[in-house]
């Protein structure tokens, strides 16, 4: 596959959940696509702006982007996704989108640690990787994550990720929310 650029950007994120939008999602009961679409679709019911629902359905474009095997999780190897697809994203997409994707793993181990209830929604494959990113933040990391200025956006972009794990649930399809994209990308 040729480099993206902005011009095919969206193009090539359509090729991605073509190709491997089937494949397993960690453990819970939907697949990558199911997942990166519910995400999206409640981001739209909350009528968000289009860059969180960008945010949202682009939130894990980083497990397409590396070869870990099948069973990283179970070799306790923390695959870096929300790394990888910040990078791949920020030549093309606002720096809310890029750090909504960055922050979406930091955004669990905030709210583990900031939010009584929230662990208890968690679900086993959720619990199951927060082990392998750090656990819920210590008070220093908590602060330093309240200094970024798109934390409240990416809090958003985790619950509607949380959210997002339903197997009879019905999205849009992609081709619904690649006009956002280009939205976004275009105003980039």
């Amino acid at each position: 596959m040729t480099a993206p650029t902005k011009a095919t950007i969206v193009a090539t994120i359509a090729d991605i959940l073509t190709r491997r939008g089937a494949d397993a999602y960690l453990g819970e009961a939907v697949t990558m696509r199911q997942h990166m679409l519910q995400a999206a679709a409640a981001a739209e019911r909350e009528a968000a702006p289009d860059a969180l629902v960008a945010a949202a359905l682009l939130h894990d474009i980083g497990h397409f982007t590396g070869e870990f095997g099948d069973d990283y999780i179970e070799r306790g190897v923390d695959n870096l996704h929300e790394d990888a697809g910040a990078a791949l994203l920020a030549p093309f997409f606002p720096p809310v989108v890029v750090e909504c994707v960055r922050l979406h793993v930091a955004a669990k181990r905030y709210l583990c640690a900031t939010d009584p209830g929230y662990f208890a929604k968690l679900s086993p494959a959720s619990v199951s990787t927060l082990a392998l990113q750090g656990g819920p933040m210590e008070p220093d990391e908590v602060a330093e994550f309240e200094r970024n200025p798109f934390f409240r956006e990416a809090v958003r972009a985790r619950l509607w990720d949380d959210a997002a794990k339903d197997p009879d649930a019905v999205t849009p399809p992609f081709a619904h929310f690649a006009p956002v994209l280009q939205r976004v990308v275009g105003a980039a």
